[in-house]
């Protein structure tokens, strides 16, 4: 699944091309994702132009004059910027029109969502209940401190409680707990400021990192220009089970914490 990084690198690929320009069509040739797309789309977002597009956790918010276009890529999406008579392949479900260039929607797994909405986007049922931004002042070690006392589960499914922290993701979170050197299974509510502070700048680290190296390249996830990340090549523990840790030479292991993989090293991570 596309993660904070995957979904930044995609914002910052796309930006060049819609921001301060009108959208000049939409076509939909399937409307059928995690959410329908509106019948009315077209009548309501042509004509508008693009004041600002920003990222809030894994949605992409296309700011325009008169309300907002929500954008998620799903499980396996991608937007990628074509030319607008391009040929559509088989999951391009979605084109959106900027004059001489597009937007296409390719979403294999028709997890991803295209809506309109009007007012204040932080009250959207989408995005009200998100966490703090992980690359914000907000994600601070206090903060990481407070919000963990009390809690008894593990720390790396606090990391990914999109309730708390929007945007760690599987991969993300794995390595980031690597950098710090604690456990997935640690328990949120026993760590301590000084554990807290590390894992905030691993956090931080560990996403600014994929960011530069242009993501992961997770199944279908690609740029907007079709090209691939190579952050994987850079993974220390995840996806590495029984193979030598590459710091201490202790074999990678992996455990089912909250239906998900984990991964770590058990002389590196305490």
């Amino acid at each position: 699944m596309p993660e904070l990084p995957e979904v930044e690198i995609t914002r910052r690929g796309i930006e060049p091309f819609v921001l301060g320009k009108a959208i000049t069509g939409i076509t939909v040739r399937n409307p059928n994702l995690r959410q329908r797309v509106p019948r009315n789309i077209a009548r309501l977002v042509v004509g508008q132009r693009v004041r600002r597009l920003r990222r809030r956790g894994k949605y992409l918010l296309f700011e325009c004059d008169a309300g907002f276009l929500i954008v998620h890529l799903g499980m396996s999406g991608s937007l990628r910027v074509i030319e607008p008579e391009s040929a559509p392949s088989k999951h391009d479900h979605l084109d959106l029109v900027f004059g001489g260039s597009a937007l296409r929607l390719r979403d294999p797994r028709r997890f991803g969502v295209v809506l309109w909405s009007r007012g204040d986007s932080s009250r959207h049922p989408l995005l009200a209940r998100l966490g703090v931004e992980p690359l914000s002042e907000e994600f601070s070690p206090e903060f990481l401190y407070e919000v963990t006392r009390g809690r008894d589960v593990g720390i790396k499914q606090l990391l990914m409680n999109a309730r708390m922290i929007v945007g760690v993701g599987n991969i993300y979170a794995n390595e980031s707990l690597f950098k710090a050197g604690i456990n997935p299974r640690a328990r949120a509510g026993r760590l301590s400021r000084e554990r807290c502070a590390r894992l905030v700048d691993a956090v931080r680290d560990t996403l600014l990192a994929a960011i530069a190296a242009g993501g992961s390249s997770l199944r279908d996830f690609v740029h907007s220009d079709g090209a691939s990340g190579y952050f994987q090549q850079h993974y220390y523990v995840y996806d590495r089970a029984t193979l030598p840790c590459r710091v201490c030479g202790a074999a990678i292991r992996v455990a089912r914490l909250g239906q998900r993989s984990s991964f770590y090293c058990s002389t590196c991570q305490t």
